[in-house]
């Protein structure tokens, strides 16, 4: 009798390698990380005085911790990728050397705080705070799942380019949700585009993360990963931001704390944004989710019965 080759579902994703193209998206991951940690120190050495150093910190934190998990995972990926192509890693291996890749990511990107004020410990909170963002996103990469996670970090960059171009164009978009001159209707029209940013960064995030596996997918000879990883990798940006919103509020609480100190309007501003940013994230998650499964689901179809094949006679 023939040999039959293997199906797809006998091929199991856990036993492949992190692809090459994965570069490029530790290239995307850096910049925008990069992007982010100088936006944050220019931001913040421009201020004048003690207070406004303080909150422009806490504004800055959560964006630059965001940008330090993707591209921690990016980089881990990247990492293994060139190490698997000389020899064959076990899962310690793995993780030893993608939560180190992540680290020394870490240690770099806190070095740009840190040093604004080598003598201010809020610096050296920051600094910190990036640190472990970028190891936990190393040591994600660290899991056999190569495919779905290179999908979380496009579908990442895609819900950051989103909000980026819906902040550039906020005043024509909060004029055409309502806002006028009144404060009810500016708070109105604010909660309005918050709510559409993070249902606009959910889509993309699914369809990101479901074009990219199904590109990776062709690329395996069709190969596929089971369909609820789809699910999850339109999930995975929203994923990152509430572990992002974890480290902010824990690792990063004494900044939080303290620019709440400088006023009770700032700390009233501060409880605010970390709520909007907690439900943003939330809906991200499940929007992201529910279109990448809807995306999944169009192109699956029933499985149609095989008729035996009558046996040969001798």
């Amino acid at each position: 009798m023939r040999a039959q080759a293997p199906l797809a579902e006998d091929l199991t994703p856990d036993a492949e390698r992190p692809s090459s193209n994965g570069l490029v998206l530790a290239l995307a991951a850096l910049i925008w990380m990069a992007a982010m940690l100088w936006s944050a120190r220019a931001t913040i050495t421009g201020r004048t005085d003690a207070e406004m150093e303080v909150t422009s910190t806490a504004y800055a934190l959560p964006g630059a911790v965001t940008a330090s998990l993707v591209a921690g995972s990016a980089v881990a990926l990247a990492l293994l990728a060139v190490v698997s192509r000389r020899r064959e890693l076990g899962s310690t291996a793995r993780f030893a050397v993608a939560t180190g890749g992540g680290l020394v990511l870490g240690l770099l990107g806190a070095l740009a705080i840190i040093t604004i004020n080598t003598e201010g410990w809020i610096y050296a909170v920051v600094g910190g705070t990036i640190a472990a963002a970028a190891t936990i996103g190393g040591a994600l990469a660290g899991f056999r799942q190569p495919r779905v996670l290179s999908a979380v970090g496009w579908a990442s960059i895609g819900v950051f380019l989103v909000g980026f171009l819906l902040n550039i164009f906020q005043n024509p978009v909060l004029k055409a949700l309502g806002s006028g001159s009144t404060d009810s209707s500016q708070a109105s029209a604010a909660q309005w585009f918050t709510f559409l940013q993070a249902v606009l960064s959910g889509l993309a995030a699914g369809l990101i993360a479901y074009g990219i596996l199904r590109r990776l997918r062709r690329r395996a000879s069709g190969v596929d990963v089971p369909w609820p990883f789809y699910a999850l990798a339109g999930a995975g940006p929203g994923l990152l931001l509430v572990v992002g919103e974890g480290l902010t509020r824990t690792a990063g609480a004494r900044v939080l704390d303290l620019a709440g100190k400088v006023s009770e309007l700032e700390l009233a501003v501060q409880q605010m944004l970390s709520g909007a940013r907690f439900n943003s994230a939330l809906i991200i998650l499940f929007v992201g989710a529910i279109s990448a499964a809807i995306a999944v689901g169009r192109t699956i179809k029933p499985a149609e019965e095989q008729a035996s094949a009558p046996a040969a006679a001798d």
